[in-house]
């Protein structure tokens, strides 16, 4: 055990990079909907062009998820990521200087096409170097990155913009920012990447594609993240507008929220790898923490439809714990099933169809909101979607067990497909 947690202690300098870069981007891609107020008065904005700027950032960012998979599978996955840092960052500090509908929209496609590498090469990082009994924790860690994002944008970023403005913020992070990457090209993970799959490119998306896990991974990826992004794109107005807090209560609540997500990430991976440290099947310990965070998250959102103010608060958080549970094993999933090699293909297609919910959920939410002048109906969807997550990561997804990439002779790769699960395979190895 000594050896191992020796290895894990080598891993934290671009582990912890990894979670700061995501922490960075959910900063920028949230930055407009913490501004959506200031927005909505500066620029006359109503409820469906904001849902129209929360939505634009995922038009690229979804459709580039698919390229980019194979693309880090296919290239050095560190200087990828490091050019798509680049690009985002620049983005951000260009939408301070920008005035109008069109060119805010113009900055969020841009700004998706930058951030569109963060995740396959996050993935396919950790599936090559960190071993499935600490990947929980990996994961737990870098996705703590994903929740403290909102939570720093909220709350310092809301802040600011109360005292500030919004576009000296947009400037100022843009460009504190970029220090991240000589501190990657010091610390980032070196050595020998392994060989590929026997099959790629075309023949091994099409493999990939037949997999039953990889399908039903994908739709409770799509329930994880429609949860997720009306937090992201929607949580700030809702505190403003319906619970009626200033800007700076909204800072504090919907930092609170994040972080709470945060810690419950960190906590449920860490707590997932020591069952399996134990000898409980991986496929037991990841479906249940899935299974038991949607419901959680599920329960919690539909009870903040009916809370009052003295409770409300209360629902909300206990909707972080949820998804923050959830939020660990994501890409543990992905890295287990593809492995190191097409770990960057599989989560880059399983995150593009996941994040069609980025498309969907901040329009479908302003669309609701601006029909009905409340947030009833589209925290109810949002409760039913995350109930439904459930149902997917534990009855259409199969064993995780690494799926075996073999050639096949004149045609399409054969692969060893999971086979179809009792619904939690609770055999302890």
């Amino acid at each position: 055990m000594a050896d191992k947690s020796r290895n894990l202690a080598a891993l934290a300098p671009w582990l912890a990079l990894l979670a700061i870069s995501l922490l960075i981007n959910y900063v920028d891609r949230g930055n407009v909907s913490i501004a959506a107020p200031l927005l909505k008065d500066e620029l006359h904005l109503n409820p469906w062009q904001l849902g129209i700027l929360f939505s634009a950032f995922f038009w690229t960012y979804t459709a580039l998820q698919f390229v980019m998979g194979w693309f880090v599978d296919r290239f050095e996955v560190n200087v990828v990521i490091a050019v798509g840092y680049l690009v985002w960052s620049l983005a951000t500090v260009t939408t301070g200087f920008v005035h109008g509908f069109m060119m805010l929209l113009v900055m969020r496609l841009m700004l998706g096409i930058g951030e569109s590498v963060a995740v396959p090469a996050c993935s396919k990082i950790l599936a090559h170097h960190v071993p499935e009994y600490y990947r929980g924790f990996a994961n737990g860690i870098v996705i703590a990155g994903v929740k403290c994002g909102p939570a720093v944008g909220t709350l310092g970023a809301g802040l600011l913009m109360a005292k500030y403005g919004w576009r000296p913020v947009f400037i100022g992070i843009g460009l504190v920012s970029l220090a991240w990457l000589p501190a990657w090209w010091k610390w980032m993970p070196r050595g020998k990447a392994e060989a590929g799959p026997a099959v790629t490119g075309a023949a091994l998306i099409a493999a990939i594609l037949r997999q039953r896990s990889f399908w039903g991974a994908s739709a409770g990826h799509f329930c994880t993240n429609y949860l997720l992004y009306v937090m992201i794109t929607w949580l700030p107005f809702y505190l403003v507008r319906e619970r009626h807090l200033s800007i700076e209560a909204m800072a504090k609540t919907a930092g609170l929220y994040f972080l709470v997500e945060a810690a419950a990430a960190i906590s449920c991976g860490w707590l997932s790898d020591s069952f399996i440290r134990r000898r409980y099947t991986t496929t037991l310990v990841r479906k249940s923490a899935m299974a038991l965070g949607h419901t959680i998250a599920g329960i919690a959102i539909a009870a903040c439809v009916v809370a009052g103010p003295h409770t409300y608060l209360a629902w909300l958080m206990a909707a972080a714990v949820g998804s923050g549970m959830i939020s660990s094993g994501v890409y543990a999933f992905s890295q287990t099933l593809a492995g190191p090699q097409a770990a960057g293909t599989w989560t880059g297609f399983q995150s593009g169809f996941a994040n069609l919910a980025g498309v969907v959920a901040p329009a479908l939410t302003g669309f609701l909101v601006n029909r009905t002048g409340n947030f009833l109906a589209a925290l109810a969807v949002t409760a039913s979607v995350s109930m439904v997550g459930s149902l997917a990561w534990v009855l259409a997804v199969g064993r995780l067990e690494q799926v075996t990439w073999a050639p096949k002779r004149g045609g399409l790769p054969t692969c060893d497909a999971q086979k179809t699960p009792s619904v939690l395979n609770s055999t302890v190895s």
